[in-house]
Formats: C-alpha cells, structure tokens, sequence
C-alpha cells in the first residue's frame, strides 16, 4: 500500500474514501484511531493508502475533482 493523501480534515477523508470505493479502488483509511490515543486535538494526520498498482489512477481521480493540494508529493 502507498500513500495517496494525509489529513486531518475528516471531510476530505472520507470524501476521498467514497471517491476510491466509487472507482473500485481499495483503500484503507489508516491512523483512524489514533485522536483516541492523542486526545482528539488533531495532532497526528490520518492517511488514505492505496495499492501501489493503482496509486496513479488514484492520484488522477483526487486532480479531477479539484484536490490535488491533499496530494503527498512523495507518492
């Protein structure tokens, strides 16, 4: 899995989730759980990964609807 995106808007988050399961693109909406252990101040970014064979796909669907600033630069 590679990192499509890190944020700590819960939004986007799962708009993208929506837009990757849409696409029948997996993802896995990783560091979920981790305000529990922060306590919830948003601290630690959550992160969208995907399988790397479909990361460029997944990369073109996040430009297409105008969020391509969420995009890792690293990815």
């Amino acid at each position: 899995m590679k990192e499509l995106l890190r944020s700590n808007n819960m939004i986007t988050l799962s708009f993208v989730q929506s837009l990757m399961r849409d696409a029948g693109i997996e993802c896995l909406w990783a560091d979920q759980n981790m305000s529990t252990l922060e306590g919830s101040v948003g601290a630690i970014p959550q992160r969208i990964l995907v399988d790397a064979a479909k990361l460029e796909e997944a990369r073109q669907i996040i430009v297409e609807v105008g969020l391509e600033k969420e995009l890792r630069d690293d990815a």
